[in-house]
């Protein structure tokens, strides 16, 4: 699909070339890449070369993301990944939210993956999918948006204002996907998960941890963060474990 209303400051996609390892960072249902780039930055910063998409429909206007499917959202992602596959040789994902729904997807697909990091991912919302079931058959085609579930006071995430009702739709069905076909994730995972999440319920987290294949598996939980650990007390600590994971595993690999 194509967007409609121009891309806000802050939420174009981003890309920082460095060495033959790359790493696939996205973003979350309604935000943006704001609420990765500080992450994504980390990362580059020791060498590793860091892309960004800017999913479908998002950091333009809620009735952009209206129009958006699951579907999209995948071809997005699907393009990044084989945007770093042209340069480098090992390849991680890392995600937030529904970008770690994301994540798990391309590790359910794709074989060759050498570490995901899915963070507070979203595989089954109860609240969301009543609400939904609420909403659709009423003419409402935006309800309040869900984006800054952040602990640390004066932070706010850029996301949509709104939600549109046809994308919970969509977010529900690619969860449902993801969900079935945790078991085939092989590549080696952290998990990550916020103590507290107004967002997503921390139960998915440690369901995800216990439903996937891969033998090399550690639970990160994080004490201090809400919903969008890339942005709240905890950043500093998550990038500095992700780099630390992604080292384990190059080292791994001879």
């Amino acid at each position: 699909m194509t967007d409609t209303f121009p891309v806000m400051s802050e939420a174009a996609e981003f890309y920082y070339p460095g060495n033959d390892t790359g790493v696939l960072v996205i973003h979350g249902f309604t935000g943006t890449t704001q609420s990765m780039h500080y992450f994504g930055k980390q990362l580059a910063e020791v060498g590793f070369t860091v892309f960004g998409p800017r999913l479908a429909g998002h950091g333009t206007d809620p009735k952009d993301m209206e129009k958006a499917t699951y579907e999209d959202w995948i071809h997005t992602v699907e393009k990044g990944l084989g945007k770093l596959q042209t340069t480098c040789d090992h390849i991680f994902i890392a995600g937030l939210s529904m970008g770690g729904t994301l994540t798990l997807y391309l590790a359910e697909e794709y074989a060759g993956i050498k570490g995901i990091i899915p963070i507070n991912a979203a595989i089954h919302m109860p609240d969301l999918i009543e609400n939904y079931k609420t909403l659709k058959t009423t003419e409402t085609r935006f309800v309040e948006g869900i984006g800054s579930d952040i602990k640390q006071e004066g932070v706010a995430e850029l996301a949509y204002e709104e939600t549109p009702v046809k994308s919970m739709r969509e977010l529900i069905v690619l969860s449902e996907l993801v969900r079935n076909n945790l078991a085939n994730v092989n590549a080696p995972a952290m998990i990550v998960s916020s103590a507290e999440d107004h967002v997503v319920p921390p139960e998915n987290a440690r369901e995800i941890y216990e439903s996937i294949s891969s033998d090399t598996r550690e639970f990160v939980l994080l004490e201090d963060s809400y919903h969008v650990a890339t942005l709240d007390h905890d950043k500093e600590q998550l990038a500095e474990k992700c780099v630390v994971f992604i080292k384990e595993r190059l080292k791994e690999n001879g």
